[in-house]
């Protein structure tokens, strides 16, 4: 079976991402609707994949070939487009990170997903990547981790944008506002929140697998031009962030590497916007012997769709405790290192 999917959104996740993924989903989906605010970009988009569009949701919502609505306006418009999903009688809905913009709110918006009986997939893409499956494996084996550190060093997303789409990155409304004064705490504190939930939301699904337990702030700090450096603690594990985001220079590191006492295992994901394959997975073990695993040819972001239609199909039960569970990490870790920030934690 085919499913229709209408993308409320037209931004360059969806142009380069999301749209061609649907193309490549063995027939699972079908892109029949994209929607915009009023920009007129899905139309762009409509045309190059033979799909409708249209300006804001209600015919999208309505229209009869929509059977997943997925989720990808900006992040404060995430909660109420999957209410407003919900209440037009969708029951299959992938939505965007973040899921929503506090802790309570992701919760009650899965509750909500669970009482209506509705499919939810958060497009947190690192957590579905085969690489990260294969690690897993492995830190099952080898005992429990007690460190984990993720780098982020990202080039600008219009490199990646150019190379998938032929395109320019559409210039995003309000761009003209001044530049951010990082001597303001306020400022520093929504910076880093909005790096958290934009950024670092892909790999803090994958660190609550590791070192389960409440997450704790250690401290928390801008990085200049645009970035953050972040420790936490959760049950016996410390973890660190470190981002930055460059106007210009080499290509992207996105690691994920987590120790245990047998072995250091290091997960290198592509740039955004790229559909290279997934990740590569590097173990070290304590005698020192190195294994590199080939990259899967299945990248997260298609994994992601994959694994809704896995639970279209009812090859998969849906984990609402999971996905809650993950959403709610992600807020709180944001809402806490905000608060560190403006409390001058560093």
């Amino acid at each position: 079976m085919t499913w229709g999917v209408g993308i409320i959104g037209s931004g360059p996740g969806v142009s380069a991402l999301h749209a061609p993924i649907l193309a490549r989903t063995d027939g699972d989906f079908r892109l029949v609707h994209v929607s915009d605010g009023g920009s007129g970009r899905a139309a762009m988009i409509a045309e190059r994949f033979q799909a409708r569009w249209s300006s804001g949701v209600d015919d999208l919502l309505a229209d009869p070939e929509v059977d997943v609505v997925a989720v990808c306006s900006p992040p404060e418009l995430h909660a109420a487009h999957v209410r407003a999903g919900l209440a037009a009688g969708h029951r299959a809905i992938f939505c965007e990170k973040p899921l929503a913009g506090s802790a309570d709110e992701a919760a009650r918006l899965v509750a909500e997903c669970a009482a209506a009986g509705a499919l939810l997939v958060v497009g947190t893409n690192h957590l579905f990547d085969p690489a990260w499956r294969r690690a897993v494996r492995h830190l099952d084996v080898d005992g429990p981790v007690s460190s984990v550190s993720v780098t982020l060093c990202l080039s600008p997303n219009d490199r990646y944008q150019r190379l998938v789409t032929g395109e320019p990155m559409p210039v995003p409304s309000g761009s003209g506002r001044p530049p951010l004064d990082l001597e303001d705490p306020a400022q520093r504190a929504h910076l880093v929140h909005q790096l958290v939930t934009g950024l670092a939301v892909h790999d803090l699904a994958l660190v609550r697998d590791l070192v389960p337990g409440a997450p704790e702030v250690v401290w928390a700090r801008t990085v200049a031009p645009v970035g953050f450096d972040l420790g936490l603690r959760a049950g016996d594990g410390l973890v660190r962030f470190t981002t930055a985001m460059l106007p210009e220079g080499a290509d992207s590191l996105w690691r994920v590497s987590a120790t245990t006492a047998a072995a250091r295992i290091e997960v290198d994901f592509p740039p955004p916007f790229v559909h290279v394959g997934g990740a590569r997975t590097t173990v070290r073990d304590a005698q020192g012997v190195q294994t590199v695993y080939p990259c899967d040819r299945l990248d997260g972001y298609e994994a992601e769709w994959k694994a809704l239609a896995a639970l279209l199909r009812g090859e998969a039960a849906m984990e609402y405790d999971e996905v809650r569970a993950d959403a709610v990490f992600v807020a709180t870790v944001a809402d806490d290192a905000a608060a560190a920030v403006r409390g001058g934690a560093s």
